[in-house]
Formats: C-alpha cells, sequence, structure tokens
C-alpha cells in the first residue's frame, strides 16, 4: 500500500494535533515544524521522526495486520489508551517493541528493558511514565522538575469553561506525588491555547485533550473514560515500580 492508496487521513491528522505542541517546542520530531501543518505525505514525513511515537504505531500495525501506521484506530489508542491496543498481551507487546528499537537503541531507549514488561502497554503514557527517565527522579528532593514535565507530556483532559478563540480557561486533573505515590488532583483551572492546526474551535462545555499546554483535540465521553483510564492504570504501575526499587 503507498499513500496515494489512503483515502482516509483522520489517523494522520490526528497523530498531527497531538505532536504539535511538543515538537514547535523541539523536544521531539523533525526540525521543520512545518510539516506536520501539512499534507497526509507530509505529516507521515514527520511522524516517523518521532523516535518515541513511531516505534509503537509500528509494532501496532505490525500485531495487529492493519497496514497503514497512521490509521485511525492505531493513532486514537496510541494517544489516549485503550481501543485496539487493548487486545495485545504485555509480554508480547513489549517483545515487538524491544526487536524495532534494539537497533536504534542507546540512551534514549536505556529505560526500555524486561524490567518493564508488567508495565508496559501500546500507549504514550506508558512511554512517558515507563520508558522516559523523569518518574526516575520522584522522591529525590527534586519533586517539582519531572512532575511538571510528567504533568506536561502525558495527555491529559478537561472541560473548556470559556475561551476567547486563542486561549481557554479548562477545568482539568493535575498530577500529583505525594507519601510516594503517583495521583490525579481533583480538576483545577487554569489558561490553556488553543492547537495551532486550526481545525478544532472549541467552546464552552467541550471535552478535550491537552498537550504541553495546549487543546489538542476535541473529546468524546467514551474517548475520555479509555484515557482517564489508562492513565490510572499507569500510575498504578508506575508507583509500584518506583516504590519497589527503594531500599
Amino acid at each position: 500500500m503507498t499513500t496515494a492508496d489512503i483515502t482516509d487521513t483522520r489517523g494522520a491528522e490526528m497523530f498531527a494535533r497531538y505532536a504539535c505542541a511538543p515538537n514547535q517546542l523541539g523536544y521531539c520530531g523533525p526540525q521543520d515544524t512545518r510539516l506536520l501543518m501539512g499534507s497526509r505525505d507530509e505529516i507521515e514525513q514527520a511522524a516517523r521522526q518521532f523516535t518515541g511515537a513511531w516505534p509503537y504505531l509500528e509494532v501496532m500495525s505490525r500485531m495487529t495486520d492493519i497496514a497503514d501506521p497512521l490509521d485511525h484506530r492505531l493513532v486514537d489508542s496510541y494517544w489516549l489508551g485503550g481501543g485496539i491496543g487493548t487486545e495485545f498481551s504485555h509480554r508480547s507487546f513489549t517483545d515487538e517493541l524491544l526487536k524495532v528499537i534494539v537497533p536504534q537503541a542507546g540512551h534514549y531507549w536505556s529505560h526500555l528493558t524486561e524490567d518493564l514488561v508488567d508495565e508496559a502497554a501500546p500507549n504514550h503514557c506508558f512511554h512517558v511514565f515507563g520508558v522516559y527517565p523523569w518518574s526516575r527522579l520522584l522522591g529525590k528532593g527534586v519533586d517539582e522538575h519531572p512532575l511538571s514535565v510528567l504533568d506536561n507530556c502525558r495527555i491529559s483532559w478537561g472541560l473548556v469553561v470559556s475561551t476567547d478563540g486563542a486561549t481557554a480557561v479548562v477545568s482539568s486533573p493535575r498530577l500529583r506525588w505525594a507519601d510516594s505515590v503517583l495521583s490525579l488532583s481533583d480538576p483545577e483551572q487554569r489558561t490553556v491555547e488553543i492547537g495551532t492546526r486550526g481545525d478544532i474551535p472549541v467552546c464552552a462545555g467541550d471535552l478535550v485533550a491537552l498537550h504541553w499546554g495546549q487543546i489538542c483535540d476535541r473529546l468524546t465521553p467514551e474517548q475520555v473514560a479509555r484515557l482517564t483510564d489508562s492513565t490510572e492504570r499507569q500510575l498504578h504501575a508506575t508507583t509500584r515500580r518506583l516504590n519497589a526499587a527503594r531500599p
């Protein structure tokens, strides 16, 4: 299959919406941030340069026999959790992911080992809390910065309270670390930007996804339920790992 055969662009567009904010901040993806604003082919060109997200989509594509890694079902499951990714066992997914990343193994992937099998999941939340180093800095006297990175990097959700078209006040739970436990707070209001792709106008009462201080998507109640569940599962798993590692 070639991209010329692909008529459904929803998956590529969803990938771009969620990936725009960290790419613009220079955290991941191509140097040319305009690619995520472009055509489907340009979005795929950009997506392949996300060394975190793309291997997951490749593995999910292989394990589901869905030829296009940017198929909407795969992209939705990667960013939000649940969905088609729940069909995989922890062991089979970890084995396949290790096959993909071993050739590019290095400092970036150093925390992705067999020790994470019980925690592994084919979604972004696992990558943030399991593979990135930040969770391992909690409880060492410098909690504020790693907690902020984890909270911004995970996909969170919220309810739009008001908007002026460029920014929005959103009521959203924040990440907390207290008594050696990762959890979510009660919803708190904060002001965030509206995503720069410009294809997701929002209004008061909308449920939305947030990534690095930007609204990146409108969500259905079902999507919020999946995102909530995958996030809470990951927080419990990460808390167990961190506490088990303590002397």
